[in-house]
């Protein structure tokens, strides 16, 4: 690919005034913007498509080319939970397919955060790109995926279902043993390639659709996944990994240390005769790299010239390779002290577009690198995010997300050499956000009390006076694979953790959000760190080092430190108020873990050893010396961090007299479904903090 002009992402969005001076403004404002993602390009027509969620409104939208004005193309109105996911185009890029409502939880109901008395529905949608009502496929599909020859494939309760995309026939499934998913057809439409889960083992299975048949590639008693087509559909390739003891650890309680390799088949898809064409080291570092697949591209992807990108870790950073399909030595692509998130092809499959924090570890911008060995060309630069970037078929027109400091994302669609383009769809764009009040967050580096250097984003409330004291809030993230950046988020999650973060600042709080170890963007050696998570909580002592950088600070009163996060953060902010009520003096814990060996957490086959120390490395351990005010905030349907967690913990800290608040929401899940609850939970932890912090202001 030739080189183009550099696009500058603070330019894309210059129409946003960004003045110094900060001026008041209300949550609903701060949390007023559209949410863009979803962004899925057509293989033919230059179409794309994304989801844009509207204060909990979400609708699917469509644009065409670079000059087109985008379109709403469904008319959901309400904040009723309705999440949109899994977008796709028809081949002849005429029909839209979609995903919406929220999954089972483990009772086999559907989320109905509006506790609907009627139920809610999950379901799968076709809606034609000229517009017109959605007609339902089926209830309960996601995973979706379209044929050449106009059948969509799709995992429906652990079986794979296919069905006409004109609604011409029922629904069809694939009576299969096991929890089956990913379907990939091949590229004539002809078959099915898909994972047949049997729970210690994993078959890649090939289904015939003329024939009707199955064919099982490779059979072993090992787990294989992660299928993909050659792009002559000659040929799949898969990922194996190792079959493991039935006694072996499994989800937090795996020893950093541990390797788990990996190798990658490919299989003739006539006659499935397989091999294997490359395996991991021994080493940890060349360990299956699972976030691959978390942040989008996955872990391996065929592409021209007979050649495989591949995702790894190798180096100890998770970069791109390119590896023949025959075999050989993979050939890395991005090199350097950074990582790569997503990535997609161009049209032609030369060349691989990615996101990085590459030379602005706590940022992301745009690449692109070809599989011929130059060097990785960088697309965007400066005080903006971008990520998400995808090929037009044109191959000359791109589109990406980007935010900034000051402005939430947007949805931008540029031809190759623009310096600069505005975004899409500005009607959408609230009239009263707020940017002229907006702080712009520094970058804090500091380092936690084992040498172990820590990033975090500090932001300084406007009109400081000279010697003025405030008090401060330290954010958590969850996850804990997450790594909050020097602008709006890229995961809606943590678009509205900044949106927060902001508000508090404007409040007249110093607040400071940690990326402490075993988050992502620092490499694997930091997100693996030892004695992580339920085997030491090593990673409370950056929340330490984070409160006492913070009394340091000649702006922030020492006595009036508080802590705030969800998820692994409300783990660790319960933590903080448990053992270290003397320097935590208040927070906010939501959906927090706090007991990491109950059985229904992520893990099993935990020895009794282990177990005594995922105990004494939770909350629950901590209530005797708990004296710090807290509220709890929870939804009863969560499925991540079940509900259980905070009412045994709210039960033990009521024996020992903790002030307690709580804030529940009846049928909503842990990412929030609906607007409202943000901005109720939102509004009363930013009142917690106002009650006890700022009602204590000498």
């Amino acid at each position: 690919m030739k080189r183009h002009g550099l696009l500058c992402a603070t330019g894309l969005l210059i129409f946003i005034s960004r003045a110094n001076a900060q001026k008041p403004f209300t949550l609903e404002q701060v949390m007023s913007a559209p949410f863009p993602a979803n962004l899925t390009a057509a293989k033919t027509g230059n179409r794309v498509a994304w989801t844009l969620d509207e204060q909990g409104k979400r609708n699917v939208w469509v644009a065409e080319g670079s000059d087109s004005k985008a379109r709403k193309l469904t008319s959901y109105a309400e904040d009723d939970g309705g999440e949109l996911s899994f977008i796709s185009f028809s081949p002849d890029a005429n029909t839209i397919v979609y995903v919406r409502g929220e999954q089972k939880n483990p009772a086999g109901q559907y989320g109905n955060p509006t506790s609907d008395p009627a139920g809610a529905q999950m379901a799968l949608w076709a809606v034609d790109w000229k517009g017109g009502a959605p007609r339902k496929i089926d209830e309960g599909g996601r995973e979706a995926q379209v044929s050449a020859k106009g059948w969509v494939a799709y995992d429906k309760d652990g079986q794979i279902w296919i069905a006409p995309l004109d609604g011409s026939e029922k629904p069809k499934q694939t009576v299969m043993r096991g929890n089956c998913s990913d379907p990939q057809w091949s590229p004539d439409g002809g078959k099915l390639a898909f994972v047949a889960g049997r729970g210690d083992h994993a078959f890649i299975a090939v289904y015939d659709v003329s024939a009707k048949s199955i064919r099982y590639i490779a059979a072993s008693v090992d787990r294989d996944g992660d299928p993909v087509w050659s792009l002559d559909g000659k040929r799949i390739a898969f990922v194996r990994r190792p079959a493991e003891p039935r006694d072996a650890p499994q989800g937090y309680f795996i020893a950093p240390d541990k390797a788990h390799p990996w190798a990658i088949w490919t299989a003739d898809a006539a006659t499935g005769a397989s091999k294997e064409i490359w395996h991991s080291g021994a080493a940890p570092q060349g360990s299956y790299p699972y976030m691959a697949g978390d942040t989008g591209g996955g872990v391996i992807n065929w592409a021209a010239g007979n050649q495989l990108v591949i995702a790894s870790e190798e180096d100890g950073w998770q970069h791109l390779y390119a590896l023949s399909a025959d075999g050989g030595k993979p050939k890395l692509l991005t090199p350097g002290d950074c990582e790569v998130e997503q990535w997609s092809f161009t049209p032609d499959k030369k060349t691989v577009l990615f996101n990085s924090n590459c030379n602005d570890i706590d940022r992301r911008h745009l690449w692109s690198v070809g599989l011929n060995g130059d060097r990785p060309e960088q697309w965007t630069r400066g005080n903006g995010i971008e990520w998400s970037s995808v090929m037009l078929s044109d191959g000359q027109t791109f589109a990406f997300l980007a935010s900034g400091a000051t402005f939430p994302a947007r949805m931008v669609i540029s031809d190759f050499g623009a310096k600069s383009k505005p975004p899409v769809a500005p009607e959408t764009w609230p009239k009263g956000f707020p940017s002229d009040g907006l702080v712009v967050p520094q970058q804090a580096i500091f380092k936690s009390a084992d040498g172990l250097e820590l990033h975090a984003q500090l932001f300084v409330p406007a009109g400081l006076k000279s010697g003025e004291k405030r008090p401060a809030l330290i954010f958590l993230h969850g996850g804990s694979m997450r790594q909050m950046l020097l602008g709006w988020h890229y995961m809606y999650y943590y678009s509205n953790s900044y949106s927060m973060n902001q508000y508090l600042a404007s409040r007249g709080y110093v607040v400071l959000a940690l990326n402490y170890r075993s988050g992502i963007g620092y490499g694997r050696a930091f997100r693996e760190a030892p004695g992580r998570a339920g085997r030491g909580a090593k990673e409370y002592e950056d929340v330490v080092a984070a409160g006492k950088y913070l009394q340091t600070r000649s702006d922030v009163d020492g006595k009036r430190i508080g802590l705030w996060g969800g998820s692994y953060g409300g783990y660790l902010t319960a933590l903080g108020l448990g053992r270290n009520s003397d320097l935590f003096a208040a927070g906010v814990d939501i959906h927090g873990v706090h007991d990491w060996p109950t059985d229904n957490w992520d893990g099993k086959n935990i020895s009794p050893e282990l177990t005594k120390l995922a105990h004494d490395s939770s909350p629950v351990t901590a209530v005797n010396t708990w004296k710090s005010p807290v509220l709890f905030i929870h939804g009863d349907d969560d499925r991540n961090v079940y509900f259980t967690q905070t009412v045994d913990l709210v039960a033990r800290l009521r024996e020992r007299g903790v002030e307690i608040e709580q804030l529940i929401f009846p049928d909503d899940v842990h990412d929030f479904l609906l607007h409202r609850h943000w901005l109720e939970a939102y509004h009363a932890a930013s009142d917690f903090f106002d009650r006890h912090f700022k009602n204590s202001e000498k």
